[in-house]
C-alpha cells in the first residue's frame, strides 16, 4: 500500500468505481468524490494526496477545481482525464496546474504511470531552480520558427490554426513541433507545455 491517497473526482459513478477498483487492486489507497465541489470542501484535510479528476462535470469542471485549489494554496498534484480531449483543453489544464492530461479510454498502465509521476511531486519544492534554468537553456536552442510554433502550442492553438497563422502547411507544423519536443526533451504535450510555462515562456 502506498503512503499517499489517490482522490478520484468524477460525476459518473461507474467510472469512479471502476477506476477505484483498478487502483485498489494495484495497491493504491483510494478515496472517491462524486463532484468537484465535494472534493473542494474536503481538500483542506488532504495530506499526501494525488488528485485524478474528470474534465467535464456539472457545476464545476476539473480545470476549475484545480484553479480553485491553487487559489486556496492547497497543493495537490493533479491529473485530468477526459473523453473529449484536444490541445486547447490540455493547455488550459496545464495552465491551471495539472501535471498530466489523459484521454479516455486509456490503458491501466497509463494512469498508473501518471500517478507515479505525480507522487514524485509530493516531497519536492514547487519550483526547482536548476530545472527551470535547464529548460530556459533548451529554449535558447530553438530556431525562431520553432519558438513561434511553441508559442502557438502554449496558447492552445491546433496545428491547422498554427499553419494558417504562420503561412505554412500543417505537415510543416508537425515537423517543427516534433523538433521542439526533441530539443526540449519533452515526454508528452502536457510535459512540453508545463516546462514552457514554468520557464516563463508563453505567447507574445
Amino acid at each position: 500500500m502506498t503512503d499517499y491517497t489517490v482522490h478520484i473526482v468524477d460525476d459518473e459513478e461507474p467510472v469512479r468505481k471502476s477506476l477505484a477498483f483498478m487502483l485498489t487492486m494495484n495497491g493504491y489507497a483510494v478515496k472517491i468524490h462524486q463532484s468537484a465541489a465535494s472534493f473542494l470542501s474536503f481538500a483542506p484535510n488532504v495530506r499526501n494526496g494525488i488528485l485524478v479528476t474528470d474534465l467535464r462535470m456539472p457545476e464545476m469542471s476539473g480545470v476549475e477545481l484545480i484553479r480553485r485549489l491553487g487559489d486556496l494554496k492547497i497543493r495537490i498534484p493533479s491529473i485530468v482525464i477526459t473523453g473529449h480531449g484536444d490541445v486547447p483543453m490540455a493547455v488550459e489544464a496545464m495552465k491551471a496546474g495539472a501535471l498530466d492530461f489523459i484521454e479516455k479510454p486509456f490503458e491501466d498502465s497509463v494512469i498508473i504511470e501518471a500517478i507515479e509521476r505525480a507522487s514524485e511531486q509530493l516531497n519536492v519544492p514547487e519550483a526547482d531552480v536548476d530545472e527551470i534554468r535547464a529548460v530556459q537553456e533548451r529554449l535558447h536552442t530553438l530556431s525562431e520558427r520553432e519558438r513561434q510554433v511553441l508559442s502557438a502550442v502554449v496558447a492552445g492553438l491546433p496545428n491547422k490554426s498554427i499553419a494558417y497563422d504562420l503561412d505554412i502547411s500543417p505537415r510543416t507544423v508537425e515537423v517543427h513541433r516534433a523538433n521542439v519536443m526533441g530539443k526540449m526533451k519533452a515526454k508528452s504535450l502536457p510535459h512540453l507545455v508545463r516546462m514552457a510555462l514554468a520557464a516563463g515562456f508563453g505567447p507574445s
